[in-house]
């Protein structure tokens, strides 16, 4: 009965990805621990390498700037999966997430360490060597361990046979993500499925090895060490047979869900007691990402205002002094979980509509202003929105909010919109880049702009706020259809 009742567990924490786009949640590798281990080694030896070289004394403080450091590294790393397992991607992207996991702990580490600067007395050249000769060192042993992990799989070492059950289109794909990484450790033993062959899809015909019954065999003669099952989700009554013949063999067993029916955005599986829930629709900014998310916005967002605060002041003169009414225009509009926030921007409009009927600016408004069609265009209109950034209602990259009354429209014609308030709204966004900014005068445009947000929050790194901001910076201010 126990045999029966964990073989029947869905068991989806697969080592590896085995689908292009990813089975909900990456699992950690089972090397996590150790290279938490040699990260840790790596930062520590050579922080003291470092100060010994330029003859700083160990004290009581000396542990600080590490200690901070080491704290930021390990929050950078569980909200940007680093620890993950690796098999299936390209050996560029792991080494991007280590860049980025370093760069980040030290930008924020020096920012911290500001603040400490009265006890921390430690020469810029030791901390610059530090940082740089930590970089260099956590890229390289990766670099190395992932050849190495190569070729002992390439020559059969470290590496497992496989069998897919059910000739479905998943299926394939699995067994396409195997044949075609070879670096996954995982050598492909046959596909199997029930059906006659003049019952299958046209493009399996020919390539099924035999039955089910035959993929059990072989799985009780050990010769398979992991088996995928690929099967819809309706046949139900046969993953439970199957499940219950597989628990009289020695084979790992992982079902490959057919949830990809649903468009899943983060999807995680989630524990109620001895209970395992999968989210469809969830937010990525849980636990330490949320918490990396709220530095990167703090940090930003005060270096940013401080850096306009001059240019603020101007603007805010000259649309006090050009037209009649505030200096700021006040919204509202929906934050995160669709619960309504103030928005703050300069007022560009003779008019401050934020009621049930809000309508958009178009090409050659009246009811705007001449500074207010500059500031506009620029999107110098936007720049009190750091505010809301410092209040921790907005973040400086997300989906631009709405008005409440647009929220309202558009929910009702736009399957999926409201997903978007899974994360905070933000001053630029990956729509906005793109060139989906100012007016949506038809719901196809809106509808393409709510596409890129899910995908921003589907694919969100810090790497990829980093992208925007940037692109945002060089392309993303000055913009035509921004009237």
């Amino acid at each position: 009965m126990e045999n029966k009742k964990s073989s029947e567990k869905l068991l989806a924490n697969d080592s590896h990805k085995m689908v292009k786009g990813g089975l909900l949640v990456r699992n950690q590798s089972g090397f996590s621990t150790l290279y938490r281990l040699v990260d840790l080694t790596f930062i520590s030896a050579l922080y003291y390498l470092s100060s010994s070289y330029y003859g700083v004394p160990f004290g009581d403080l000396s542990v600080l700037l590490p200690l901070l450091y080491v704290i930021f590294f390990q929050l950078s790393a569980e909200a940007i999966e680093l620890y993950r397992s690796w098999r299936g991607e390209r050996t560029i992207e792991m080494l991007r997430a280590a860049a980025i996991t370093s760069t980040i702990s030290a930008v924020v580490t020096l920012t911290l360490g500001f603040f400490f600067t009265g006890y921390i007395d430690i020469p810029s050249p030791a901390i610059l060597l530090w940082f740089a000769s930590s970089f260099l060192c956590l890229l390289t042993w990766r670099y190395v361990m992932r050849k190495l992990l190569f070729r002992l799989r390439k020559v059969g070492m470290n590496s497992r046979n496989a069998i897919v059950v059910g000739a479905t289109t998943l299926g394939y794909s699995v067994v396409q993500q195997i044949i075609e990484n070879e670096q996954l450790g995982i050598r492909f033993r046959g596909l199997f499925d029930d059906r006659a062959e003049n019952r299958l899809p046209h493009e399996f015909q020919n390539q099924v090895q035999g039955r089910i019954e035959d993929a059990i065999e072989l799985a009780k003669r050990n010769e398979v060490d992991y088996i995928y099952i690929a099967l819809p989700m309706n046949a139900e009554r046969r993953v439970r047979d199957i499940l219950e013949k597989c628990s009289d063999t020695t084979a790992s067993v992982y079902i490959i869900p057919n949830f990809f029916m649903y468009n899943l955005l983060n999807a995680r599986w989630q524990s109620i007691g001895s209970v395992q829930a999968l989210s469809v629709y969830d937010t990525p900014f849980q636990g330490a990402s949320n918490v990396l998310k709220r530095i990167e916005d703090m940090v930003l967002g005060s270096l940013i205002l401080l850096l306009l605060l001059f240019p603020m002041c101007i603007i805010a003169s000259v649309v006090k002094l050009t037209s009649k009414g505030p200096v700021i225009f006040k919204q509202k509009r929906y934050g995160l979980d669709g619960k309504q926030i103030t928005v703050y921007k300069f007022r560009s409009m003779t008019t401050q509509d934020n009621g049930p009927n809000v309508k958009q600016a178009t090409k050659n408004d009246p009811r705007i202003t001449k500074v207010g069609r500059f500031i506009r265009r620029t999107s110098l209109d936007e720049l009190p929105q750091f505010i809301n950034v410092l209040q921790g209602r907005m973040s400086i990259v997300g989906p631009r909010p709405h008005a409440v009354a647009h929220n309202e429209e558009y929910r009702k014609l736009i399957k999926g919109y409201m997903l978007r308030h899974k994360v905070k709204p933000g001053i630029t966004g990956w729509a906005q880049v793109n060139g989906l900014r100012g007016e949506t005068e038809t719901v196809s445009k809106m509808a393409q702009r709510v596409e890129y947000d899910l995908e921003y929050i589907h694919r969100w790194s810090v790497w990829l706020d980093f992208k925007i901001i940037v692109m945002t910076v060089f392309n993303g201010f000055v913009n035509k259809n921004a009237y």
